[in-house]
């Protein structure tokens, strides 16, 4: 058996290649991504990652690292920052979670996804440190996202990167990328998520956030609450750390919009940009001015990142299933909101940048998030509501979002999954109208899928 079990797994399940050894292999290890339980944090601990890595040579500390965490808008900074390195001329790693369609998606260097048969050779050639390392723990065993980010350590540092930008997975203190040593990290916005897991207040949250807060380092925060501010002042304080605010130190002016891309001009410490990004939503602006003040950070350490190639590079960010239009006439947008304050923000951008006359929404969470929150901000801006849920283990049952969609004064059309609700909202939409698929990365990658047949 092999580590192939990471390569596809995609939004419809594993493919076919390796899959019975694949299977036997992915179920011996932690996932806390698949598990349908409530997840209990005190099971995260470093040193089996640390040991691990240690056993694999610290790839992690051979190459620079630029490490983002916060509760929205992270994965998108992290892409700004990789594409305006690689377009600054620096052989770039990109690590992600979770993905949209395949494990592959996790892992890219300079916006390539690495290949399968990299991926099985790498865990191929780590396959005997693993065994090792689960053989002799006393506590616990490695889990999935472990094994993904030593994956992707390693093939940065043998891929002879030159940097390396990691988003946390959960948190920040015990998340298994908080092994890095980087030259700058990033904090974009905190909310209530993960609760279970973080806890439940703000304070309680950003102090597992601000866990990434090395000392002698720079922090970029994004606008916090003003109780994450004051946690993460004061641990900079405390780790006699340079504090960089986005909204005071760096701010930002829309520039304009339409329904493809919108324009900004950022005033950073050592200039001024004018920018154009391929993302939707005010809170992009918000995310590319964070990204900028943190390159500013690189460029004042000494690596050649020019103007030009800022500008260049947020031209060509990519992150697909964060308000990504799948199609037009109708009007299909896509977005991952899973909590009260994403799904607010979503419904502004839907107003902001379309124009319909009837809004249809699709509807699926993980049973762990905050549905009611989310329908509460989303019903005033929708007509008609489709229930549904993905195939994933730790997905909210239909009839679950149904009775929470009752519970709001919302009636709400029940289907089996992403592949029954995408053709229903098409045979009930007309020409001007829009068709919003939300509430989980998962449901949203299952319409990706069907979007190639459908539309």
């Amino acid at each position: 058996m092999c580590l192939f079990i990471f390569l596809k797994i995609k939004g419809t399940g594993l493919t076919d290649i390796y899959q019975d050894a694949a299977l036997d292999y992915v179920y011996s290890f932690i996932d806390f991504d698949k598990d349908a339980r409530p997840r209990e944090f005190a099971q995260y601990d470093l040193r089996l990652i640390e040991e691990l890595l240690s056993r694999a040579g610290d790839p992690h500390l051979k190459v620079k690292t630029v490490h983002v965490a916060g509760s929205k808008g992270k994965g998108s900074v992290a892409s700004m920052m990789a594409s305006v390195l690689t377009t600054s001329g620096y052989k770039t790693g990109l690590f992600t979670s979770p993905h949209l369609l395949a494990f592959n998606e996790r892992i890219r260097l300079d916006g390539k996804v690495v290949t399968n048969e990299e991926l099985f050779t790498l865990g191929e050639r780590l396959r005997p440190e693993i065994d090792t390392v689960n053989q002799r723990a006393v506590r616990g065993r490695l889990t999935v996202f472990e094994l993904a980010a030593t994956l992707g350590f390693t093939y940065f540092e043998e891929k002879g990167a030159d940097f390396q930008v990691i988003e946390v997975g959960l948190g920040g203190r015990l998340d298994a990328t908080n092994v890095v040593r980087p030259e700058v990290c990033a904090i974009t916005s905190i909310s209530f998520d993960h609760m279970e897991s973080l806890g439940n207040t703000l304070t309680q949250i950003a102090t597992e956030k601000a866990g990434i807060i090395k000392p002698s380092n720079v922090v970029v925060t994004s606008p916090q609450a003003d109780e994450a501010d004051t946690v993460i002042e004061k641990t900079c304080l405390e780790r006699q750390v340079k504090l960089i605010r986005v909204g005071t130190d760096v701010s930002w002016q829309e520039a304009g919009y339409d329904s493809h891309q919108q324009s900004l001009e950022v005033k950073g410490r050592l200039g001024s940009y004018q920018l154009t990004i391929p993302l939707l939503g005010q809170y992009q602006l918000e995310n590319a001015t964070t990204a900028v003040a943190a390159l500013e950070v690189l460029v004042e350490k000494g690596f050649h990142i020019s103007r030009d190639s800022i500008v260049e590079g947020m031209a060509k960010v990519r992150w697909p299933g964060r308000l990504q239009v799948l199609h037009r006439n109708p009007t299909v947008v896509v977005d991952g909101a899973h909590n009260a304050d994403s799904a607010s923000r979503l419904k502004e951008a839907l107003e902001r940048y379309f124009d319909f006359e009837h809004a249809i929404l699709i509807i699926g969470v993980s049973s762990d998030k905050d549905l009611s929150g989310v329908i509460s901000e989303l019903k005033p801006l929708f007509h008609e509501v489709i229930a549904t849920h993905s195939i994933h283990p730790r997905a909210m049952p239909t009839a679950s979002v149904v009775a929470e969609c009752r519970r709001h004064g919302v009636t709400a059309l029940a289907t089996e999954d992403i592949s029954d609700a995408l053709p229903l909202a098409l045979s009930r939409a007309k020409e001007n109208d829009l068709i919003c698929v939300t509430g989980s990365l998962f449901v949203v990658a299952g319409a990706i899928e069907q979007a190639e047949y459908l539309l």
